[in-house]
């Protein structure tokens, strides 16, 4: 049975979950629709989504339409938790975006909006909440037509919006006004619809043509239906599972090729054991495979599958194998992380981040000292889970820090620490996460066997400037052969690392990291003796090279610190606007020229630092009389002005060679003024 990998994407409140909840009423998964404010939804089955109300995690269910395996993943709609939703953008065939019709678009829908189409995620847009007071579907689609893309064909008009009648009708054939704007979309896309078109004078195409070109179009990500309805009440839901059942393609893959596929989450099992959620592109697996596992292009080794279970009518039952299409919890994946891929070929899509990475850190602390270890391992398996948490621990002052996204993120990992592992934390002051850029070129080499240099290595490094979101690359400018691939892979992994902490201790990224110089000692042993490691280069020397070499030419490249920027949406009414700007200005926020909103009200947006943006939440309310509604959304990095903030180091500074040396001596049990100190 062919499958089809769906998510159900939205801003936070827009009926994501309501709407998940009642596509498996209507599949007859289950018998009665569950209420997120209750805490009896399918999908939110965490205790702490009971009772906060909210999806915390992505979750699969199952169901069948026609003659398709639905497997829908229903995602968090709060920003604090959208690694969960980066997760499982690789795996989806398709996507529905689900849109208020009261507040319409709002800055998460924007971000997922653009990143489904980045990615040519197939995608349908259903405006929810046509019950509600407010709604209006008319502005609403204005708003997804100017905000989120002009490529969208409506499906319905709204009756009795704003009350429990409300309704979609849909648009058939016989509407020329319909039939003539699907004809103008579409043939946007589709030179040979156009072609029909101007040739028949710009008559109505054959409703069934454009119906065929409708499907085309949006399996190709080209066009976006969009559907409306309410979830609660079920108005407009046949359309939509309809819609789904003809527009949205199903999963591709050979069920004989080679098997590759994409571990997207990853959850603990009763006994603690590891169980991986993979959503295969090609192959099948079978229980007792050995697998190879494979991270950024590199084996990591192997598994060694002692259960599958996959997903059928609303949970997962256990099965001998998986094929092609589908997505199963795998059993005996041993160390696997979220974005390895399984077996040979390649996954479909990388595990590349679509979102800005977190921009707020904090330190947390046992309560009990006597729990420091159990939050050590309990903080490993959370970062198993969400990768993005970016533990920092700090050897010296015996500290994690911890990568947030949100305060009500820090409230989770506090609440699911002691709920789930019995350990009580608190936690410093959330602060706010900078970068660093690199502002010129700079080299710096150190050469084998030669003072001052105490390893049996050589290492030349030039960092360069990259564009904005490029990353770090790493390039060589040596031959291949000019040393072991295994000293290659060493100076690459340690530059990686020492990069995570610059000039001013904050991640440097956006560079290129270009090896110039190489060298080493070849494996040498006395006469009639044995191999000697002091005069032989082994990758310590390298790993233990680098930092000093690369910190060096970061030096001479020079850095400049970056904060991050936050998109603001305020919706207030008129007579607060004085008193609201003065604040943004106070705040360092840079709004835009208001627009009406409404009767009474304006739109203000604008850009705001991220370190600010706690602030403005907490008076906007005293501000507006609490009327205004505050969204807010990661959108770029600015360079700091005034004082540059400097990021405790963890672990010795490279740029300081003396300490440097010593805490290589006493991590390795060897003297550094020699080549015994590169020893490992």
């Amino acid at each position: 049975m062919p499958s089809l990998n769906l998510g159900i994407l939205a801003h936070i409140d827009a009926g994501k979950t309501s709407l998940t909840e009642r596509l498996l009423y209507s599949a007859g998964v289950i018998d009665t629709i569950g209420s997120v404010d209750r805490g009896s939804t399918l999908t939110d089955s965490l205790a702490l989504e009971k009772q906060r109300g909210i999806t915390i995690k992505s979750a699969v269910v199952s169901f069948t339409l026609g003659g398709t395996t639905v497997n829908l993943i229903d995602t968090p709609g709060h920003p604090d938790f959208i690694a969960e939703v980066e997760r499982v953008l690789g795996v989806l065939d398709g996507a529905v975006l689900v849109v208020s019709a009261v507040e319409g678009v709002q800055p998460q829908t924007a971000v997922l909006m653009r990143t489904l189409r980045r990615l040519r995620i197939p995608t349908l847009v259903f405006v929810n909440k046509l019950d509600r007071r407010g709604a209006d579907l008319d502005r609403t689609l204005a708003g997804v037509a100017a905000r989120l893309t002009p490529d969208i064909v409506p499906l319905a008009s709204a009756s009795a919006q704003g009350t429990k009648g409300a309704a979609a009708v849909p648009y058939t054939g016989a509407d020329a006004g319909f039939t003539a704007r699907l004809t103008e979309v579409l043939a946007g896309h589709d030179d040979d619809l156009l072609a029909a078109w101007v040739r028949d004078g710009g008559a109505a195409l054959p409703h069934p043509l454009l119906r065929r070109a409708l499907a085309r179009q949006t399996g190709r990500a080209l066009v976006h239906p969009v559907y409306a309805g309410s979830a609660v009440t079920g108005a407009g839901m046949e359309a939509l599972v309809d819609g789904i059942a003809e527009l949205l393609p199903r999963s591709g893959g050979d069920p004989a090729g080679p098997l590759s596929g994409t571990v997207f989450k990853i959850e603990r099992g009763p006994a603690g054991e590891r169980i991986a959620y993979l959503r295969l592109a090609s192959g099948t697996l079978h229980v007792r495979d050995r697998p190879p596992v494979h991270r950024d292009g590199a084996a990591v080794g192997e598994g060694r599958i002692s259960a599958i279970s996959v997903f059928d009518h609303g949970t997962d039952a256990p099965a001998p194998t998986a094929a092609a299409g589908r997505i199963a919890r795998v059993w005996g994946l041993g160390e696997v992380r979220i974005g390895d891929t399984v077996g040979e070929g390649a996954p479909e899509r990388g595990a590349a981040h679509h979102f800005a990475p977190p921009s707020l850190e904090t330190v947390v602390r046992a309560r009990r000292a006597a729990d420091r270890g159990a939050l050590h391992s309990a903080l490993g398996q959370l970062a198993e889970q969400d990768p993005l948490i970016g533990l920092r621990r700090d050897e010296d002052r015996g500290e994690i820090a911890v990568s947030l996204y949100g305060e009500v993120q820090k409230e989770v990992i506090q609440a699911t620490l002691a709920d789930d592992y019995g350990v009580d934390v608190d936690f410093r002051e959330t602060t706010t996460i900078h970068i660093e850029r690199v502002t010129g070129t700079g080299a710096a080499v150190e050469f084998n066997k030669k003072d001052p240099n105490p390893f049996l290595a050589t290492v030349g490094l030039r960092v360069d400037p990259a564009p904005p979101g490029s990353g770090v690359a790493f390039r060589r400018e040596v031959e291949l052969g000019s040393l072991p691939y295994a000293f290659f892979v060493a100076v690459e992994e340690t530059a990686a690392a020492t990069l995570a902490q610059g000039l001013h201790g904050w991640q440097v990224t956006d560079c290129t990291v270009t090896m110039t110089h190489s060298g080493y000692s070849a494996r040498q042993s006395h006469a009639h003796a044995v191999f000697d490691k002091s005069m032989s280069s082994t990758s310590g020397d390298f790993r233990n090279l680098t930092p000093m070499v690369l910190m060096e030419a970061l030096r001479r490249a020079g850095t400049r610190v970056h904060e991050p920027m936050h998109r603001f949406r305020i919706e207030l009414p008129a007579d607060t606007l004085g008193a609201v700007l003065p604040v943004l200005s106070r705040l360092r926020g840079v709004p835009r020229s208001p627009a009406p909103a409404g009767p009474g009200g304006y739109l203000l947006e604008g850009d705001i630092p991220a370190a600010r943006v706690h602030d403005l939440e907490r008076q906007l309310p005293t501000l507006t009389r609490g009327e205004g509604a505050l969204d807010t959304v990661f959108d770029h990095w600015a360079p700091v002005r005034g004082e540059i903030p400097v990021r405790p180091r963890s672990g010795p500074d490279p740029l300081d060679r003396k300490e440097y040396l010593l805490q290589v001596q006493r991590r390795l049990g060897a003297t550094p003024a020699g080549a015994t100190a590169g020893r490992a």
